[in-house]
């Protein structure tokens, strides 16, 4: 799938406001992404995002995260992300912004 395409669909899981529960932030130069993660015992309830809205692939990748995190309950690896936007010519850029998600996620993860 292309970005663009994920992005025409709409952001499931972005949120304008902080969300209940543990939150992991990663910066890197103009990005910046923060998620929420909710668990009731070792079971992950929900996770949303806040990101800089500049960057459509930080968006759509860290969007893309959130609902495998819901629907498995497991992080998804980098290699899972980026198959699924393998239509993407960028590949450097999108290995980039999975790295971002994937370390905001992993943060909010040890918080909770």
């Amino acid at each position: 799938m292309k970005v663009a395409d994920y992005l025409k669909e709409g952001l499931k899981n972005f949120t304008q406001e902080k969300v209940e529960g543990a939150v992991g932030e990663c910066k890197e130069g103009c990005h910046r992404v923060s998620v929420f993660v909710s668990r009731q015992g070792d079971k992950i309830t929900d996770c949303k995002f806040n990101a800089t809205k500049r960057c459509k692939k930080l968006l759509a990748i860290t969007d893309y995260m959130c609902q495998l995190v819901k629907e498995t309950g497991e992080v998804p690896t980098k290699e899972q992300l980026l198959s699924f936007f393998s239509e993407e010519k960028e590949k450097e850029k999108m290995e980039n912004r999975a790295d971002i998600a994937l370390s905001a996620l992993r943060q909010a993860l040890e918080a909770s």
